[in-house]
Protein backbone atom coordinates (compact mmCIF):
# COMPACT_ATOMS: atom_id res chain seq x y z
CA UNK A 1 0.00 0.00 0.00
CA UNK A 2 1.51 3.35 -1.02
CA UNK A 3 1.09 6.67 0.77
CA UNK A 4 -1.79 7.70 -1.52
CA UNK A 5 -3.92 4.65 -0.76
CA UNK A 6 -6.38 5.22 2.09
CA UNK A 7 -6.40 2.80 4.98
CA UNK A 8 -9.22 0.23 4.75
CA UNK A 9 -11.06 1.91 7.61
CA UNK A 10 -10.65 5.44 6.18
CA UNK A 11 -12.58 5.15 2.93
CA UNK A 12 -15.93 6.91 2.37
CA UNK A 13 -17.66 3.51 2.44
CA UNK A 14 -16.02 2.58 5.74
CA UNK A 15 -16.85 5.94 7.32
CA UNK A 16 -20.48 5.62 6.22
CA UNK A 17 -20.57 2.10 7.65
CA UNK A 18 -19.22 3.39 10.96
CA UNK A 19 -21.96 6.04 11.07
CA UNK A 20 -24.65 3.43 10.39
CA UNK A 21 -23.25 1.36 13.25
CA UNK A 22 -23.22 4.40 15.56
CA UNK A 23 -26.85 5.20 14.71
CA UNK A 24 -27.83 1.56 15.24
CA UNK A 25 -26.06 1.18 18.59
CA UNK A 26 -27.45 4.48 19.88
CA UNK A 27 -30.92 3.03 19.33
CA UNK A 28 -29.95 -0.26 21.02
CA UNK A 29 -30.79 -2.16 17.84
CA UNK A 30 -29.13 -5.42 16.88
CA UNK A 31 -28.03 -6.18 13.33
CA UNK A 32 -30.99 -8.56 13.11
CA UNK A 33 -33.40 -5.83 14.30
CA UNK A 34 -32.15 -3.36 11.71
CA UNK A 35 -32.22 -6.02 9.03
CA UNK A 36 -35.85 -6.83 9.79
CA UNK A 37 -36.85 -3.17 9.73
CA UNK A 38 -34.95 -2.33 6.54
CA UNK A 39 -35.62 -5.49 4.53
CA UNK A 40 -31.95 -6.52 4.56
CA UNK A 41 -30.00 -9.15 6.48
CA UNK A 42 -27.70 -9.10 9.50
CA UNK A 43 -24.80 -10.47 7.45
CA UNK A 44 -25.20 -7.77 4.79
CA UNK A 45 -25.38 -5.02 7.42
CA UNK A 46 -22.30 -6.40 9.17
CA UNK A 47 -20.33 -6.11 5.93
CA UNK A 48 -21.75 -2.64 5.29
CA UNK A 49 -20.78 -1.42 8.78
CA UNK A 50 -17.25 -2.78 8.34
CA UNK A 51 -16.92 -1.00 5.01
CA UNK A 52 -16.34 -4.21 3.06
CA UNK A 53 -19.55 -3.83 1.06
CA UNK A 54 -21.49 -0.95 -0.43
CA UNK A 55 -25.24 -0.53 -0.87
CA UNK A 56 -27.62 0.79 -3.48
CA UNK A 57 -29.30 4.13 -2.79
CA UNK A 58 -32.67 2.41 -2.49
CA UNK A 59 -31.25 0.15 0.22
CA UNK A 60 -29.67 3.08 2.05
CA UNK A 61 -33.04 4.84 1.98
CA UNK A 62 -34.64 1.84 3.72
CA UNK A 63 -31.83 1.70 6.30
CA UNK A 64 -32.12 5.44 6.97
CA UNK A 65 -35.88 5.15 7.42
CA UNK A 66 -35.42 2.25 9.85
CA UNK A 67 -32.96 4.38 11.83
CA UNK A 68 -35.23 7.48 11.67
CA UNK A 69 -32.57 9.58 9.95
CA UNK A 70 -32.17 11.05 6.49
CA UNK A 71 -29.96 9.46 3.84
CA UNK A 72 -27.83 12.62 3.94
CA UNK A 73 -27.01 11.96 7.59
CA UNK A 74 -25.51 8.60 6.65
CA UNK A 75 -22.95 10.49 4.57
CA UNK A 76 -22.55 13.57 6.75
CA UNK A 77 -19.07 14.02 8.23
CA UNK A 78 -19.24 15.36 11.78
CA UNK A 79 -16.48 15.90 14.23
CA UNK A 80 -16.82 14.98 17.87
CA UNK A 81 -18.82 11.79 17.35
CA UNK A 82 -21.98 11.70 19.43
CA UNK A 83 -20.79 14.39 21.84
CA UNK A 84 -22.06 17.68 20.47
CA UNK A 85 -22.93 21.00 22.04
CA UNK A 86 -26.33 22.40 21.10
CA UNK A 87 -26.45 26.19 21.27
CA UNK A 88 -29.74 27.86 22.12
CA UNK A 89 -29.80 29.49 18.70
CA UNK A 90 -29.42 26.06 17.04
CA UNK A 91 -32.44 24.41 18.62
CA UNK A 92 -35.05 22.98 16.28
CA UNK A 93 -38.41 24.64 16.79
CA UNK A 94 -41.97 23.79 15.84
CA UNK A 95 -43.94 26.48 14.00
CA UNK A 96 -45.09 28.91 16.68
CA UNK A 97 -48.63 28.48 17.94
CA UNK A 98 -50.67 31.17 19.68
CA UNK A 99 -48.82 31.81 22.95
CA UNK A 100 -46.83 28.57 22.80
CA UNK A 101 -43.44 27.60 21.37
CA UNK A 102 -41.81 24.16 21.50
CA UNK A 103 -38.14 23.42 20.81
CA UNK A 104 -36.27 20.11 20.52
CA UNK A 105 -33.09 19.59 22.57
CA UNK A 106 -32.20 15.94 21.92
CA UNK A 107 -30.12 15.38 18.82
CA UNK A 108 -29.66 12.56 16.35
CA UNK A 109 -28.45 9.88 16.52
CA UNK A 110 -29.26 9.70 20.26
CA UNK A 111 -32.83 8.45 20.33
CA UNK A 112 -33.15 6.44 23.56
CA UNK A 113 -35.03 9.44 24.94
CA UNK A 114 -36.25 12.80 23.68
CA UNK A 115 -36.15 16.17 25.41
CA UNK A 116 -38.23 19.24 24.60
CA UNK A 117 -38.65 22.72 26.06
CA UNK A 118 -42.01 24.50 25.97
CA UNK A 119 -42.37 28.29 26.27
CA UNK A 120 -45.80 29.59 27.30
CA UNK A 121 -46.92 33.20 27.19
CA UNK A 122 -49.58 34.21 29.75
CA UNK A 123 -52.72 32.35 28.72
CA UNK A 124 -50.80 30.14 26.27
CA UNK A 125 -51.39 26.39 26.11
CA UNK A 126 -50.59 23.25 24.15
CA UNK A 127 -53.97 23.60 22.48
CA UNK A 128 -57.69 23.49 23.24
CA UNK A 129 -57.78 19.72 23.65
CA UNK A 130 -55.78 17.16 25.61
CA UNK A 131 -53.53 14.92 23.52
CA UNK A 132 -51.64 11.61 23.74
CA UNK A 133 -48.56 10.21 22.01
CA UNK A 134 -47.48 6.59 22.33
CA UNK A 135 -47.26 4.91 25.73
CA UNK A 136 -43.91 6.07 27.16
CA UNK A 137 -42.69 7.39 30.49
CA UNK A 138 -42.89 11.19 30.43
CA UNK A 139 -41.62 13.72 32.96
CA UNK A 140 -42.41 17.44 32.89
CA UNK A 141 -40.25 19.87 34.89
CA UNK A 142 -41.24 23.50 35.39
CA UNK A 143 -38.14 25.61 34.71
CA UNK A 144 -39.81 28.88 35.66
CA UNK A 145 -43.27 30.37 36.04
CA UNK A 146 -46.47 28.45 36.75
CA UNK A 147 -48.41 25.97 34.63
CA UNK A 148 -51.50 23.85 34.96
CA UNK A 149 -51.40 20.31 33.63
CA UNK A 150 -54.59 18.34 33.09
CA UNK A 151 -54.06 14.56 33.26
CA UNK A 152 -57.32 12.86 32.41
CA UNK A 153 -59.75 14.16 35.02
CA UNK A 154 -56.98 15.46 37.32
CA UNK A 155 -55.68 19.04 37.33
CA UNK A 156 -52.32 19.94 38.87
CA UNK A 157 -50.85 23.41 39.42
CA UNK A 158 -47.04 23.40 39.27
CA UNK A 159 -44.47 26.15 39.75
CA UNK A 160 -40.68 26.66 39.57
CA UNK A 161 -38.83 23.43 40.27
CA UNK A 162 -41.91 21.20 40.45
CA UNK A 163 -42.10 18.13 38.24
CA UNK A 164 -44.65 15.44 37.46
CA UNK A 165 -44.43 12.00 35.82
CA UNK A 166 -47.11 10.21 33.79
CA UNK A 167 -47.66 7.92 30.83
CA UNK A 168 -47.71 9.70 27.49
CA UNK A 169 -50.84 7.67 26.69
CA UNK A 170 -52.72 9.65 29.37
CA UNK A 171 -54.62 12.56 27.77
CA UNK A 172 -52.79 15.70 28.87
CA UNK A 173 -52.89 19.43 28.28
CA UNK A 174 -50.60 22.16 29.64
CA UNK A 175 -51.59 25.82 30.06
CA UNK A 176 -50.09 28.92 31.66
CA UNK A 177 -52.64 30.58 33.98
CA UNK A 178 -50.14 33.06 35.45
CA UNK A 179 -49.51 36.72 34.65
CA UNK A 180 -45.95 36.02 33.47
CA UNK A 181 -44.28 33.67 30.99
CA UNK A 182 -43.57 30.03 31.88
CA UNK A 183 -41.10 27.46 30.60
CA UNK A 184 -41.19 23.67 31.01
CA UNK A 185 -39.03 20.75 29.98
CA UNK A 186 -40.29 17.34 28.87
CA UNK A 187 -38.22 14.16 29.01
CA UNK A 188 -39.75 11.13 27.27
CA UNK A 189 -38.44 7.56 27.10
CA UNK A 190 -38.65 5.62 24.92
CA UNK A 191 -39.22 8.09 22.10
CA UNK A 192 -42.71 8.54 20.70
CA UNK A 193 -41.85 10.81 17.76
CA UNK A 194 -41.26 9.50 14.26
CA UNK A 195 -38.98 11.08 11.69
CA UNK A 196 -42.05 12.70 10.10
CA UNK A 197 -42.63 14.51 13.41
CA UNK A 198 -39.02 15.77 13.61
CA UNK A 199 -39.24 16.97 10.01
CA UNK A 200 -41.82 19.55 11.16
CA UNK A 201 -39.11 21.35 13.09
CA UNK A 202 -37.21 24.26 11.57
CA UNK A 203 -33.78 25.41 12.69
CA UNK A 204 -34.20 28.84 14.19
CA UNK A 205 -33.57 30.70 17.42
CA UNK A 206 -36.39 30.24 19.97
Amino acid sequence: MNDLTPAPDDTPTARMGARIKAFRLSRQMSLRDLGARSGTTASFLSQLERGTSGAAVSTLMKIAEALSVSVAELFEERGGGLHRVLRRSERLALPQADGYRKTLLSQQPIRDFEVYVGHFDPGGSTGPDAYTHGDSHEMMLVLHGRVEIALGEELHLLQDGDCIEYRSSTPHRIANPGPGPAEVQWIISPVTSAKSDWDQYARKAP
